[in-house]
């Protein structure tokens, strides 16, 4: 059964991160740009600053326990011929910057490859993304250990996901969510970055499949099936991992994010997923369906109002095709 309620709940109560907290964040990177704008010497060369990552594509979720989350925001900077020959000047004089002031000055804060990261008492960091747009037009990040630029398209890949979301009816950061909740919060696929998860997940997404399916993304649950099915078979096909373009037209992949050790046991725990959500999907009982939903989820997978004694007879739900799900040789084990 679909229990599209409890999804809604689950999303809501379990999963997503809290408004709070995000209004919160919201706040904190307003400060931090507010502080780097009236820094003397960088601020004359901020020209604005925007949301990146999981933050900007609303996929980002509750951090498992007391560990931290994060959210990255980029600082668009003047380009500095002075510091052509040397990109990661760009990330030394944030750090400087945020080195200088008062406040910041005695919170954790280092430089990372790609960003300066700024470190909060309460489990929260925030990374700050330098990035400029060069004369030739290209948009570029720093890439601090090679000292080098790195091509980047942030505005093509939000582009990408309304697309894909749309497409979706607004399902698909939901079921994005939720995987990423299986990764963290399960322990499922432990090494699979969140860019790789959310390209795989979002490159399923299909005008033609609801034309072949129809009703195939018309709630969270059947949104979440045919996606992880559609996976599943799609990397069944491939058991040497592949190429994963960036989908935002930088021309750029991501191969460098993962290994195929890694990629294997991804691809292992999608085809148990696969199944296990198939299960829970096509279970008639109410009670061993929540059951179903809760053995992949976890107890916080919440159960269904109970009705009234007069009326608990269920709606029926519409039935969803099975997919061409690829069959593999049975594994044992977690990754089988």
């Amino acid at each position: 059964m679909q229990h599209v309620n409890c999804f809604t709940t689950f999303l809501r109560d379990t999963v997503n991160l809290s408004e709070a907290r995000l209004s919160l964040l919201a706040q904190r990177v307003e400060a931090i740009y507010q502080a780097l704008k009236a820094n003397p010497e960088l601020g004359p060369l901020i020209l604005g600053k925007k949301p990146q990552g999981s933050w900007a594509q609303r996929t980002i979720i509750n951090p498992q326990g007391d560990k931290e989350f994060d959210a990255d925001f980029m600082l668009h900077l003047q380009e500095v011929s002075e510091w052509a020959q040397s990109p990661k000047t760009y990330i030394d004089q944030v750090y400087a910057a945020l080195h200088r002031h008062s406040v910041y000055k005695d919170m954790p804060h280092t430089r990372k490859c790609r960003c300066v990261q700024l470190t909060y008492a309460n489990s929260m960091h925030v990374d700050i993304v330098p990035y400029v747009r060069l004369a030739d037009g290209r948009e570029v990040i720093v890439n601090r250990d090679n000292g080098e630029w790195e091509v980047t398209n942030p505005a093509g890949f939000t582009a990408w996901m309304q697309e894909k979301d749309a497409i979706a009816n607004g399902n698909l950061r939901k079921v994005i969510r939720l995987m990423k909740y299986l990764r963290d919060h399960r322990n499922s696929f432990t090494g699979t970055r969140s860019i790789i998860l959310t390209t795989l997940l979002g490159e399923r997404v299909q005008h033609a499949v609801p034309l072949m399916r129809p009703g195939c993304y018309g709630n969270v649950p059947t949104t979440l099936l045919t996606i992880v099915e559609d996976l599943d078979v799609w990397m069944q096909a491939r058991p040497v991992k592949p190429s994963i373009p960036d989908p935002s037209g930088s021309g750029l992949t991501f191969d460098h994010r993962w290994d195929q050790t890694t990629y294997a046991y991804f691809r292992a725990r999608i085809h148990t997923h696969a199944r296990q959500i198939r299960a829970a999907y096509d279970e008639t009982d109410p009670d061993a369906s929540v059951r179903l939903w809760r053995e992949l989820f976890g107890s916080r997978f919440p159960e269904p109002a109970r009705l009234p004694a007069s009326s608990t007879t269920p709606a029926a739900s519409p039935k969803f095709p099975v997919a061409p799900l690829v069959i593999a040789p049975s594994r044992r084990g977690r990754a089988g």
